[in-house]
Parts: structure tokens; sequence; C-alpha cells
């Protein structure tokens, strides 16, 4: 905090709107009077324990400072206050340009609890968040156009380079997105970059220091947690990603850790077009329960029917440890980690256990130096390993207990080259 910042208290038990907000004596009442409120660096909002913000959300456009953040988090006593956005807090995204698939959706209406647009230097932290829209008439769970839907929110696009985004101890859950929409921002946490309308002037939008930290996400549709995913994807072609391409159109020091992401409809945890991010002592459980055909129903002419549980998108030297992930439902993935169109992914130290989609896929030719190792596996399903015509992965020094009757290279996944060193398969007793 700095001398001439302020803390605003919100108490939708005991305050006003027509209160100075600055007091817990003195509280506002609701949400609405914070987004009409231009924040400052240093500047607190403090939301009351045991409070709940029914058909309220707050979106926040300020920054603080690297010095100074913008804080919002709680005060008092009892439960994390919790903010019931019921399909509220509507906005526009629009990436700009069409996405790496023709068939992803780009642009479209979006409801989102908690929203950070172009802010920098802002921690989040100690709520509850939901956003569930059962009010929404007309509107049924598998429908193909519903709106999407985001507990938070985080957006860079007309500001340049957006530092120091901290998300920490959310309980966030009950969040009805659309499962069709891959990389709108949909689901439980969802950062994006979208195409600035100068960008000779503003610089390319992306994010540097950004930590998601001990968050529980459940009961959410379509991601858990999604970091990163971009407007300038054309410039992450090919298998070898340089440094320098990240240096300017991707993402820096991305942390993602402590988190658990349960009941996901598609999938767990992701981060996207980053260099070097670190993603650990993470778990997912029960991910892509709605990648079915009873669910799954109407995606037109869209594809994005699979999914899997702790996995990187275009990133460079992503190092996934201590993750655990167990029990991803059966789809064209359905495993718990995924080494995905990245260069040099890691996986070391982490567990998977029964996942049916099976451990680990290397998917397809542009996933390259990826290293699995120091890993424990057991009684993966479907298949323990991928390799999906990848042409390079070591896999080495893991313990794999296989259940009998369950292949080591899952079927019609294989196809690509792949060492595998001093590994340890070990049959499971029925």
């Amino acid at each position: 905090m700095t001398s001439l910042s302020k803390t605003y208290y919100v108490s939708s038990k005991t305050g006003n709107d027509s209160n100075d907000g600055l007091t817990s004596e003195s509280a506002f009442a609701s949400l609405f009077a914070i987004n009409h409120r231009s924040l400052q660096p240093g500047d607190q909002v403090l939301l009351e324990r045991g409070c709940v913000f029914h058909g309220q959300y707050l979106h926040v456009t300020d920054s603080g400072s690297e010095e100074a953040p913008i804080v919002i988090g709680a005060y008092g006593e009892g439960d994390a206050p919790r903010i019931e956005a019921c399909g509220q807090g509507i906005w526009y995204q629009n990436y700009g340009a069409p996405l790496d698939s023709p068939t992803h959706v780009y642009h479209g209406y979006v409801s989102s609890a908690v929203l950070l647009y172009d802010a920098e230097d802002i921690i989040v932290e100690n709520l509850e968040i939901t956003n569930e829209a059962d009010e929404i008439i007309g509107e049924y769970y598998s429908l193909g156009d519903k709106m999407n839907r985001t507990g938070v929110a985080v957006v860079a696009k007309d500001k340049g380079v957006r530092h120091g985004i901290t998300l920490r101890n959310l309980l966030i859950h009950d969040v009805n997105g659309n499962v069709y929409d891959k990389h709108m921002n949909n689901g439980g946490i969802y950062m994006t970059a979208l195409r600035p309308e100068n960008e000779e002037l503003t610089g390319v939008a992306r994010y540097k220091d950004v930590t998601v930290e001990g968050c529980f996400v459940y009961q959410v549709s379509r991601w858990g947690i999604a970091v990163g995913y971009t407007y300038a994807h054309e410039k992450f072609q090919g298998a070898e990603l340089d440094e320098e391409i990240f240096l300017k159109y991707g993402h820096e020091n991305m942390l993602i850790r402590d988190n658990y992401v349960k009941a996901a409809g598609g999938d767990g945890i992701t981060s996207m077009y980053a260099l070097r991010p670190l993603i650990e002592h993470n778990m997912t459980d029960s991910i892509a329960c709605e990648i079915n055909d009873r669910i799954y129903s109407e995606p037109g002419d869209r594809l994005g029917k699979v999914a899997a549980a702790i996995w990187p998108w275009k990133c460079k030297d992503a190092l996934f440890r201590y993750n655990e992930g167990t029990d991803t439902r059966l789809n064209q993935d359905g495993m718990a980690y995924d080494a995905d169109s990245g260069d040099g992914t890691v996986y070391e130290y982490n567990y998977s256990r029964q996942n049916e989609g099976g451990c680990v896929m290397f998917c397809l030719q542009e996933a390259i130096h990826n290293t699995f190792r120091n890993n424990v596996s057991f009684d993966d399903l479907g298949g323990t390993i991928s390799p999906a015509e990848n042409p390079d992965a070591l896999i080495k020094d893991n313990t794999f207990y296989v259940r009998k009757g369950v292949p080591f290279v899952r079927k019609n996944m294989d196809g690509g080259n792949y060492t595998l060193e001093k590994n340890q398969i070990v049959d499971l007793e029925n």
C-alpha cells in the first residue's frame, strides 16, 4: 500500500452503497459500487466473509504497480465471501482473427464472475466464485450456442505486456460454460491475449509474471485452469520453437502450483504459448467428464471432442513435476499427461492412477524433445503410453504398474519413435 491508497469494504449483510466504503462500519453493500470506481495502486477491495453477492460480478480494468499491487480479498471471520454471478457480468471477447483451427469459435459474449481486463499487478485471493446461470430462460446444458461463462477471466489486449497477475486460494465451482468452445474464456480460470486495436502503438498483448496457486476448481465447463491462449498463435508454427518468439509474442514466468481441479467438463490444467512455465504440485480428478455423447451432443462443425488432464500447448521447455492425475474419463485422449505441440517438455516425479486413456501421450509431429522421467503410473487403463506419431520421446526411469490385459502402447495411438531406458513395468495382480 501507499500513503494514498484506500481499502474498500463490501458487506451484503450490513453495507449500503451510499456509504463511503472506507471502513467495515461504513461498507458498501454490493460489488456494483466497486465496478463504478477507479482503483489505484495499493488499493484493496475486501469482501466480508460469510456474505453472498448473488447476481453480481466484479470487473476490473485498473492496475496496481509492482511495489503496490491492487488486492481483492476478504475480511472478517467465517466462510469465504461468495460471488454468485448467475450468468451476469457479460462482456464481448474477440481474438481479432480466426484461431489455429478454423472451426474454433473466436468471438462472442462471455459471462465472468470476476474479469481482469487489461489489468496488471493485481492479486485476487480468498474468494468463493460460482456462475451457474440456471435461470436463463430457454437455455439447456448441452445447447450448442450457449453462452461461454467463467469463474475468473483474465484478458490482455490494448496495453502491451500485462505483469503481475496472481490468483490465489480461490474456490471456484459450478460454472456452466460451453463445452464446445475450447478457447473462449470459458470454465473455472481462463487467461487469454486478444489482438490489440493498434499493436504497433501499444505493443504485443501478452503476460509476464503470472501465478495461479492454491485454487480448488470443480464442476466447471469447459476448462479447469487454462493460461495463455493468444491471438498470435500463428507465430508459433512448426516443431522447433525459437525462444525469441516467446520473448516477443509469448508469455514468461508462468507458475501454476498447488491447485486441485475436479470434474471439469473438458481439460484440467493447461499452460499455453509460454516460455519455461512451471506446473507443479497440482492434482486433477475426474477430468473430461463431459467429453461424451451424452453431454457433448451439439458441436455443429466445431472440433474438440478430446481432453486430457495436465498438459502444455505450444510451450518451450515446460516443466511438469510433482503433479497427480487420476480418473480422467475416456475420450480420444483421456490420459493424465500430454506433451502436445511443444518443444522440450519435461514431465518428472508425477503420479497417475486409473486414467481411462492411459498415462501419457506424446502428441504428433510437432511435439519434440520431450522427456518423461521418474514418474509413477498405477493401473492406468486403455494403454499406458500413446506415442501418436511423435518423433523422439525419451521415457526413462519410470515405474509403470500395469493391469493384465492393458497394452503398454494404446491401440491406434502408436506410430511414433520413442526411447525406453531403465523403466520398470510391474504386472498388477487381479
